[in-house]
């Protein structure tokens, strides 16, 4: 059974990219959102397994859309993106809940071992 994930990225080129590297190695991509309150409402609708959340978007960025989905499932797994130089941002993502970050420009090995992580 393929794991279902939802994109969230305000590029649409970023979302495009890790589309193809997910559905290249049997991941489903079910939606994408381009920012944080797009993220919220199409967690509630799709009920991804796994969520990748770039940290820097307009309306609501990927930190509080982070706390908003971990409210309605503790259990969702977000695994951050972030350009470099982001970490003190991705610490208070790993406090908030999220398990693991993928740096961009995203190496294909390094997103697919996240995303396999994020489901065992």
């Amino acid at each position: 059974m393929s794991k279902r994930v939802l994109i969230v990225d305000d590029a649409l080129f970023m979302r495009m990219k890790l589309k193809d590297i997910l559905e290249r190695n049997g991941f489903e991509v079910v939606a994408e959102a381009q920012n944080g309150m797009e993220a919220v409402e199409k967690f509630k609708s799709e009920r991804p397994d796994i969520v990748t959340m770039d940290i820097t978007m307009p309306e609501m960025d990927g930190i509080e859309a982070l706390k908003e989905i971990m409210k309605i499932d503790p259990k969702a797994k977000i695994i951050m993106c972030s350009a470099m130089g982001q970490q003190s941002m991705v610490m208070d993502a790993i406090q908030a809940g999220a398990i693991d970050f993928i740096v961009k420009p995203f190496e294909n090995d390094r997103v697919i071992q996240s995303l396999n992580k994020a489901i065992k």
